[in-house]
């Protein structure tokens, strides 16, 4: 959807200023909106004592982004190495990260362990043995198969590669309690960008209701249930955004209702990502070319290595150009950039102002799964990132890669290996 008429009154203003020092493209974030979006969050689960918002590193995996998280008292949620070590620069330690990984190497759990620790999300009973201590908190990732449904972004669970199956789960937590763990917690994420609240209070119910089965059959008593993400943000104008007091509402009543079953009630943990940023980002590009066969393209200067979810999803992201009305539309057009793919698009068909060579475009909703999806095919560059701090100054967060960073990789001692059966053959 268009960007919110607070950061559009902040950037707009000094977009040109902008452009000018730092050039095109680059990603820029809004402080302020992140914050906001964060504290919203904070506020509609007030009555559950002990939530905790964990961000979803991957959505936007940048110092200056997650330190906003810390101070909101967020923690962080990791599916990588990489992550992990990202937000312990930060000071993140112990319950602070959630490393929920999928496929993971046995010298992974062991970085997991080390400096601090955090919470391991184990994404299926074979890992078990690949952990060389079992923690005293062990948490594990439900996929229920064929009794849910997913959307289309992620998937059916029956066809997805995450988590432990519903025929497993007992054995699972009965191999880690025997392993020495003594607390335990419960994560499932079935959906990607879901506006529907009433699937997240869905999602709850069955975790809890999972909880009760384990319980009675193991007598475990759960430390925390993670919901997971997957809150959607109004990507089209069109779009309802979530109704995030109407989704707090249905699962707090839930989480008191099992308390006054139980006598005790779990801690609710998630892990958004993009319903923290997504919004709160803009891709900035130029227009550098104009094309007009059967087709009118207009070509900026940034491509799918820098926002490829068009290429990939076929996700719709809304474009406005700098000082120029909507209500101008000069016809439909196709928005490209420079890669060697026909699907290397931001917009397809899209009514437009008209745009001339030189004219700034802002790409909406690119704060998360943006820059981190970022790639370098045809040896294209990934641009800088900057934020509009709260107090409308704008700083720099990552410069933008260099052909010496692409051919970093290629400076290198060179090495040879002759297999043993080659040396034979010689002699």
């Amino acid at each position: 959807m268009p960007m919110s008429d607070s950061f559009e009154n902040r950037l707009h203003p000094i977009l040109e200023e902008i452009v000018e020092h730092f050039g095109t493209p680059f990603h820029i974030y809004d402080e302020s909106g992140i914050r906001e979006t964060g504290q919203a969050l904070i506020n509609a689960f007030s009555k559950l004592s002990g939530f905790r918002e964990y961000f979803a590193v991957k959505a936007l995996p940048n110092p200056g982004i997650l330190k906003v998280m810390r101070d909101l008292g967020f923690g962080f949620d990791c599916s990588s190495v990489a992550e992990l070590l990202l937000s312990r620069q930060l000071g993140a330690r112990g319950d602070d990260i959630m490393f929920t990984s999928n496929n993971t190497a046995a010298d992974e759990f062991i970085l997991a362990a080390a400096d601090g620790g955090c919470i391991l999300n184990l994404d299926d009973i074979s890992l078990i043995p690949k952990i060389s201590e079992m923690p005293e908190l062990i948490s594990f990732r439900y996929n229920p198969g064929p009794r849910r449904s997913g959307n289309s972004i992620i998937g059916n669970p029956i066809e997805s590669k995450y988590g432990v199956s519903h025929e497993q789960l007992v054995d699972t937590y009965k191999a880690a309690r025997d392993l020495g763990a003594t607390r335990f917690g419960l994560h499932a994420m079935l959906v990607s960008n879901e506006l529907n609240y009433e699937y997240m209070v869905e999602t709850a119910n069955m975790l809890l209701e999972v909880a009760e089965w384990i319980n009675a059959e193991l007598g475990i008593v759960f430390d925390f249930v993670n919901i997971g993400g997957g809150l959607g943000i109004p990507y089209r104008p069109e779009d309802k955004p979530l109704d995030l007091d109407k989704m707090a509402e249905g699962i707090t009543t839930l989480f008191i209702d099992f308390q006054k079953r139980y006598g005790y009630m779990p801690k609710l943990y998630m892990e958004s990502g993009r319903y923290m940023t997504g919004a709160h980002g803009v891709l900035v590009t130029k227009a550098i070319n104009h094309k007009d066969i059967y087709r009118k393209y207009i070509g900026v200067d940034a491509s799918a290595s820098a926002l490829m979810r068009p290429a990939i999803y076929g996700a719709y992201h809304h474009i406005t150009v700098a000082g120029k009305s909507m209500e101008q539309n000069a016809g439909r057009v196709d928005v490209v950039g420079p890669l060697c793919e026909n699907n290397d698009k931001f917009a397809i068909q899209r009514s437009l102002p008209d745009i001339q060579i030189g004219d700034i475009l802002c790409i909406h909703d690119t704060g998360a799964h943006g820059h981190a999806m970022g790639f370098n095919y045809n040896g294209r560059l990934r641009p800088k990132e900057l934020l509009l701090r709260s107090d409308a100054s704008v700083e720099l967060i990552r410069r933008e890669e260099t052909i010496e960073d692409y051919f970093a990789t290629l400076n290198f001692e060179p090495q040879t290996l002759i297999p043993e059966t080659l040396k034979r053959l010689a002699n």
